[in-house]
């Protein structure tokens, strides 16, 4: 059983989670979670010197049995039902990072829809969203 953690944790966790989730966390992915953190206004009063420790704790969590599928409920027990799709939206900004979303982030974004009851038409605008932002000339 995992300690109960802050909604600011579990966004982490998330990220952390959606970056590994290809096997691969790159430059980007870290970068894109590094500013996030820094100016989006879910992260306010979130001390910035937590981030690497909050990272780790993800990485340990997500390497233990069940990893992936415990997450999803940390998350989803951590966050107020409000911000399900705030949590959403941060997912598929650290997917479209690199500018190539892969199969297993697809699927995670699937599972993270269901495990939060996020309905498909908000997910499809958020990922719209997202496409549009990182669409280049």
């Amino acid at each position: 059983m995992t300690s109960r953690i802050t909604p600011h944790d579990a966004l982490i966790y998330l990220m952390v989670t959606m970056s590994a989730v290809d096997k691969a966390m790159n430059n980007a992915e870290l970068a894109r979670i590094g500013r996030l953190v820094t100016f989006l206004p879910v992260f306010n009063g979130f001390d910035e010197d937590r981030l690497i420790g909050v990272t780790r704790a993800a990485a340990e969590l997500l390497k233990g049995p069940e990893g992936l599928d415990i997450m999803l409920e940390v998350v989803r027990d951590a966050l107020p039902p409000r911000l399900y799709d705030t949590a959403y939206a941060i997912a598929v900004e650290i997917a479209s990072a690199d500018y190539n979303i892969q199969q297993e982030e697809i699927r995670l974004l699937q599972m993270l829809r269901d495990r939060l009851g996020l309905d498909k038409l908000t997910c499809a605008a958020l990922e719209r969203g997202a496409i549009a932002r990182f669409r280049s000339l």
